[in-house]
């Protein structure tokens, strides 16, 4: 290999560097509090299962990654022998996917002459979280022999998080994941000088 293409292919495994900076300093890290076990007898609050609208899907600003934008009706109901709470809520929530650029090892970026080849890892969902802006209690109802209970909506917001984790898998966040890393790192490495890029995953 010449010395002009081992520069080039360790300015290819730099770039990948600074994508994944990128990346993880631009990923915001959703967080959201865990449902702590609810007093008194009669099972389990039930929790309706509602249909998880993607109202809209973002390409990021980072160079490898995909945001996708849900709606999610969520409705808790605890009933009692002496009341119900009830709490119905319009979850927004964000999941992000893209590709694990730390997995990227030298032996991925294959260059001959003005070609180079490159295997990425699989994207996967990065995070899954509430938008607290845009996620709204819209009705909430404590029956006259019950006290108000603040965990009914933690119980709502764990309960959205784990059905958007469900349904976002099965709307094609990875697959177009894949796809704009493939565009985004072959435009990359072609502005580099590459006159024929191939893009593979394992």
């Amino acid at each position: 290999m010449t010395r002009e293409r081992r520069w080039l292919t360790g300015l290819v495994v730099a770039a990948f560097g600074l994508l994944l900076v990128v990346l993880i300093g631009a990923g915001a890290i959703g967080g959201w509090m865990l449902a702590r076990g609810l007093p008194g007898g009669g099972g389990p609050p039930v929790i309706a299962d509602t249909p998880t609208l993607v109202r809209q899907v973002q390409g990021l600003n980072e160079l490898v990654g995909v945001k996708y934008v849900l709606e999610k009706v969520v409705v808790v109901e605890d009933a009692k022998w002496y009341g119900d709470n009830r709490l119905l809520m319009v979850a927004h929530g964000v999941a992000k996917a893209g590709v694990d650029l730390s997995r990227v090892e030298k032996g991925d970026i294959r260059v001959r002459g003005s070609a180079v080849h490159v295997t990425l890892p699989r994207p996967r969902v990065l995070d899954v979280y509430l938008d607290d802006r845009r996620t709204q209690v819209i009705e909430r109802s404590t029956g006259v022999m019950r006290e108000f209970d603040k965990n009914l909506e933690q119980d709502a917001r764990r309960q959205a998080v784990d059905q958007i984790k469900v349904a976002v898998r099965d709307s094609g966040i990875l697959k177009d994941a894949e796809e704009r890393a493939r565009i985004q790192i072959s435009g990359l490495l072609l502005r580099g000088g590459f006159s024929d890029v191939e893009v593979s995953f394992r």
